[in-house]
């Protein structure tokens, strides 16, 4: 906002004195409009100090992907958001053979272990246990009774979720690459942390008889946000931020009213 063009300065007007031709004195004044010095910039100083803006999800100093930003009225919009629980989608790679003691790779190391034996097979049957044993915790926290009508017209729209408080859930996963040593995920979840999925990948690496730290983690989806809607460090500029406000507006409005009425 502040590199933006900004208004030209006032104008006021002022009586100045008329020079005489030839002994230097005066022989009047003329009025005569001259621009007001305390609308210049090096007086005013930066015409925007203060912009009320909120963090949706946060990312950690570690992790990237899309970080949700609220401005002004968006502020109110972000909390109406988080109070809709919506899932969050990381894609987070794995690197078998070691463990460190933040389950990062730039961790400091505390063991190494052998990996040969580990397969994409084995590795998903892992993957499975973990979906399954989440889908349960999932509906325990719902707080829906299966059975009912309700239930069913919630499932249809794909509106089952914890509406409260509730520990991480993973509501799917999958195994996007598998190269020994290396492996990616794709995590869908609700009330998660990144430090939690990298402690995942750790205790995966422990289920397959080995260790693993975490190499990525990214998020590419937010909610009805995308990596197709976030804005490169180059794109931070007026024009791009308006661009996207305004680009996202109905997507957000559409998903409030689908989720709380």
């Amino acid at each position: 906002l502040n590199a933006a063009p900004r208004r030209p300065p006032r104008q006021h007007v002022r009586f100045l004195p008329v020079p005489s031709g030839g002994d230097g004195g005066t022989t009047g004044l003329v009025a005569t409009r001259v621009p007001v010095l305390a609308d210049h910039p090096l007086v005013r100083g930066p015409q925007f100090r203060r912009l009320k803006i909120g963090a949706g999800h946060r990312l950690d100093v570690k992790a990237s992907g899309v970080f949700v930003l609220g401005m002004g009225h968006g502020n109110k919009l972000l909390t109406d958001l988080y109070n809709c629980h919506l899932t969050k989608v990381y894609t987070v790679g794995g690197l078998f053979g070691k463990a460190t003691d933040d389950f990062s790779d730039t961790g400091k190391l505390v063991e190494k272990t052998t990996f040969d034996h580990i397969t994409r097979e084995k590795l998903e049957r892992i993957l499975a246990v973990i979906q399954g044993t989440n889908h349960k915790a999932l509906l325990m926290y719902s707080n829906i009774d299966m059975k009912t009508q309700e239930a069913y017209e919630l499932a249809v729209k794909g509106l089952i979720r914890p509406m409260g408080k509730s520990p991480p859930i993973i509501t799917a996963i999958r195994c996007l690459q598998f190269t020994l040593p290396e492996f990616q995920l794709e995590i869908h979840c609700l009330h998660e942390t990144q430090q939690y999925l990298r402690k995942m990948v750790h205790e995966i690496g422990l289920e397959l008889k080995s260790s693993a730290v975490c190499t990525q983690v990214r998020r590419i989806r937010d909610g009805v946000f995308t990596l197709e809607d976030a804005l490169l460090r180059t794109q931070w500029n007026l024009q791009s931020v308006q661009k996207a406000m305004w680009d996202c507006q109905l997507k957000v409005k559409a998903e409030l009213e689908k989720t709380l009425g």
